[in-house]
């Protein structure tokens, strides 16, 4: 394994599909859709939206990086609501959240405001709580903007491994 260290975006680029005449967006990363469109000069579809299979890339399958641990998104409140049913027993669960949350976990991180620190730092989280060996990770689910659809793409991928 090669190991080139920390990053600057963290997570993995956007992949656009530039093969059937009009570009495809595979996968987001941390470029917005505006961002790229501006740099192509057309609009971006979705593969959904077009006849026929879309290539497979790497990176694009539904579960592509799922730590150990199982994964699930919740909003905010859905989080702390289920951390303070558990109680005690909610100490045993990583958790990585952007609201402030109550909880007696060690393995507690705050997400960033920012989406772009939030994907730099996204992979590097997941493998601490890992490293941890907890069985659960719970995730609060990241803003619907278009700035966040990177990091929301990568969890989502998380939580289905």
């Amino acid at each position: 394994m090669l190991d080139g260290g920390a990053t600057p975006v963290g997570i993995e680029s956007a992949i656009v599909d530039c093969t059937r005449g009009v570009p495809v967006l595979l996968r987001p990363g941390t470029l917005t859709r505006a961002q790229i469109e501006a740099a192509c000069g057309e609009r971006l579809w979705l593969p959904e939206e077009l006849p026929g299979a879309a290539p497979r890339a790497s990176g694009t399958l539904e579960s592509h990086y799922a730590p150990d641990a199982k994964v699930r998104l919740m909003d905010g409140r859905s989080l702390q609501t289920a951390l303070d049913l558990l109680g005690p027993d909610a100490a045993a669960i990583a958790v990585y959240a952007r609201t402030p949350v109550r909880t007696r976990s060690p393995h507690y991180r705050r997400m960033p405001d920012d989406a772009v620190e939030t994907a730099r730092q996204l992979f590097a989280v997941l493998r601490d709580f890992d490293a941890a060996r907890v069985k659960l990770i719970w995730v609060e689910s990241p803003p619907d903007t278009p700035e966040w659809e990177g990091v929301r793409d990568r969890l989502r991928r998380a939580a289905a491994g």
